[in-house]
């Protein structure tokens, strides 16, 4: 049976662009693990499978559903223990924690000061309603004024954030060493994020973060970079 992956998308449902989905996606490929992919907003993820305050990715695999990106690679790991490997072992689990926090108190904030107008156009009209609304409670401040994070200085600070990022790849192709595991498509799901809603990016040509990127891209038949980039 064809495992089914709930992939959160805007107005256009064949531009998927949620990092954790895109987390998801890598980790399914990398297994060679076919899936179903099906389209889900911002005010439908509530009822995916039976509701219950879900979050989207959450995939079903005949009877199992899981929720959480981190825990449906354990899950695929767990259950096809004869396809090539998300995580080495315990420690390899322990040290993708890591990175997962690293991404997401680093790299995520980032990204949302930089692009979340963009975002926010990248819904449909109810969707947009639904996003400024929730957004601007969380942040306590109109999206207008959440979006700070392109001038000089804060991309200068971002890039300054990315330098243990940039100087691992200096060393070594992927996160993981010579092959890439889960760690690199949980930093990979942030940047195809970026690149699924805005033209603006933190990197130059010759940073070594965007040549790894490139090999993200690439990886899995292009599965990455089949979804053209924002325009």
């Amino acid at each position: 049976m064809t495992i089914r992956l709930y992939d959160l998308v805007g107005s256009d449902p064949s531009r998927p662009f949620s990092p954790h989905c895109w987390k998801v996606r890598m980790a399914l490929a990398h297994k060679g693990l076919g899936f179903e992919a099906v389209p889900v907003r911002f005010t439908e993820v509530a009822g995916v499978e039976g509701g219950g305050g879900r979050t989207v990715p959450v995939i079903r695999d005949g009877d199992t559903v899981v929720q959480d990106s981190f825990a449906i690679a354990e899950y695929l790991d767990d259950a096809y223990l004869d396809r090539p490997p998300l995580f080495e072992g315990a420690s390899g689990r322990a040290l993708a924690r890591f990175v997962e926090s690293w991404s997401q108190r680093t790299l995520h904030p980032a990204i949302v000061k930089a692009t979340i107008l963009e975002i926010h156009a990248f819904q449909d009209e109810e969707n947009r309603a639904f996003f400024r609304a929730s957004r601007e409670r969380t942040f306590g401040k109109p999206l207008e004024e959440v979006q700070d994070g392109r001038t000089e200085e804060k991309r200068a600070a971002t890039s300054k954030a990315l330098e243990p990022l940039r100087a691992t790849l200096r060393r070594q192709p992927f996160l993981a060493g010579d092959g890439p595991m889960f760690a690199d498509y949980i930093v990979f799901g942030a940047f195809q994020w970026m690149r699924c809603v805005s033209t603006f990016s933190f990197l130059e040509g010759d940073d070594p973060i965007q040549d790894w990127l490139d090999r993200c891209l690439d990886l899995h038949g292009g599965i990455g970079r089949a979804l053209p980039a924002a325009a």
